[in-house]
């Protein structure tokens, strides 16, 4: 538990996210609920950070880069958070921010259909049950929805509809 915790406080200390993720098994298997609440914020409140960074200079992120990906990561978990809440107006806007940070075409586009099911005020559930395929998200392997049924196509182009109105 000890070594745990020095390796956790080198990487916070450090800015590491993506240490930090590796180090997540161990932090679920050994860690106390409070603590592991401390161990998830410390993420996001890097994750948040590298956020700023990233806007003040005005550049994307690359999946290809680990501190990248994993700040993707803990950002993506968060606006999945607040959807799952049922705070669909957040979700929907930090998964319209989560669009424009990445250079990853498929990334982006993942994020819109995210955004627009969040728009439509689609509960979470009917998101993962009629607009995702988690079989084949959970084969292409990505941290994120990255494969959806044709009731995805459907969803834009309601939308779509709607923004002309």
């Amino acid at each position: 538990m000890r070594d745990l915790k020095k390796e956790v406080l080198k990487a916070q200390e450090s800015g590491d996210i993506a240490k930090l993720y590796v180090l997540e098994q161990r932090a679920q298997d050994e860690l106390g609920e409070d603590e592991l609440m401390r161990y998830y914020s410390n993420i996001l409140e890097l994750a948040l950070e590298r956020l700023t960074d990233v806007l003040e200079k005005k550049v994307r992120m690359d999946m290809n880069d680990v501190q990248d990906f994993a700040t993707l990561r803990a950002l993506y978990e968060y606006a999945v958070e607040h959807y799952s809440a049922g705070g669909l107006h957040d979700a929907s806007a930090l998964f319209e921010v989560l669009s424009g940070l990445s250079h990853d075409k498929a990334f982006s586009d993942a994020m819109k259909i995210h955004q627009k099911a969040a728009d439509a005020k689609m509960s979470l559930d009917d998101f993962i049950n009629q607009i995702a395929d988690i079989e084949a998200t959970q084969s292409a392997g990505t941290f994120y929805v990255s494969v959806f049924t044709n009731e995805a196509q459907k969803l834009l182009s309601d939308s779509k509809k709607s923004a002309e109105k």
